[in-house]
């Protein structure tokens, strides 16, 4: 279904598109061919965009849009404007997130910022964008950005962790819905980065981390999962791989069906456990 979404001539929206993933990935789809609305907040940010994008897709067909994706009227009138501009939506990758510090009583602005954007910014995109795809009957994408910190749940910024465990649940559901849709042929893909160098990650710092992937390097995984038809895009990096991930997942699974401590994986009495259980 992809070889049909990701062709010349398509449109393809990106939010979180100023930089790091959500950029490389406005990058791969121009390079294909497909016109591109780069969507982020600030008009500057997306016009350097832009201006990168062009270094490796000069004839390429690229728009900003700066739209706040937790206002839901604002991608209604996003929506609007990208039609008018390129035509119907194929691929939609709602990808923008923040990621400030909120733990478990945090304040009740943090929490609500956080999760507007990177919840409710998933929740809306797919809602404003994904009822057109799909009654057009015409094949489409939709790729929601997630977190293995959505699956996991490692203590730290849980107000992330609640965030991006809601993408993956709203994704599954999506997916799910849609594929049982008549007429519908929409392929809905999770993508689940790894630790990945950008902005966000960086924090300030100027060289990346000899464990972190770059952001194309993610994409291109991304590329390659979905040409395998994969709805868990699992990324990973070059500090865990793919073994270890998957055993962190059934660790965290394991602490209900164990019944557990919460978060079992970083309390004291169960370290060696958990140790032992990575080497099997």
């Amino acid at each position: 279904m992809y070889r049909h979404a990701l062709v010349p001539g398509a449109t393809a929206v990106v939010t979180g598109a100023a930089s790091g993933i959500g950029l490389e990935a406005a990058c791969q789809f121009a390079e294909r061919g497909m016109r591109v609305a780069l969507v982020d907040l600030d008009q500057t940010r997306l016009d350097a965009a832009i201006e990168a994008i062009r270094t490796r897709a000069a004839e390429a067909e690229l728009a900003g849009f700066p739209v706040d994706v937790s206002n839901r009227g604002a991608l209604q009138s996003l929506k609007q404007a990208v039609e008018a501009r390129f035509g119907d939506v194929d691929v939609l990758m709602n990808n923008a997130a923040i990621a400030p510090k909120a733990d478990a009583l945090g304040t009740p602005e943090a929490w609500e910022r956080l999760l507007a954007v990177n919840l409710w910014g998933v929740i809306f995109g797919c809602q404003v964008f994904a009822p057109a795809m799909a009654a057009r009957g015409t094949p489409g994408l939709i790729i929601n950005t997630g977190s293995k910190q959505g699956i996991t749940t490692p203590p730290g910024n849980p107000a992330y962790n609640v965030s991006k465990a809601g993408v993956k649940t709203y994704t599954e559901a999506l997916a799910h819905q849609l594929r049982n849709m008549p007429g519908a042929s929409i392929s809905v893909h999770l993508l689940i980065p790894g630790f990945v160098f950008t902005e966000m990650t960086g924090a300030g710092r100027a060289e990346k981390p000899n464990g972190a992937w770059t952001p194309k390097q993610t994409i291109d995984f991304m590329m390659d999962g979905i040409a395998h038809g994969d709805f868990y895009i699992l990324c990973p990096d070059w500090d865990v791989d793919r073994a270890l991930d998957e055993k962190r997942i059934l660790w965290a699974a394991g602490d209900i069906v164990e019944n557990r401590p919460a978060l079992s994986r970083w309390h004291p009495d169960f370290a060696a456990a958990f140790a032992a259980f990575t080497k099997n």
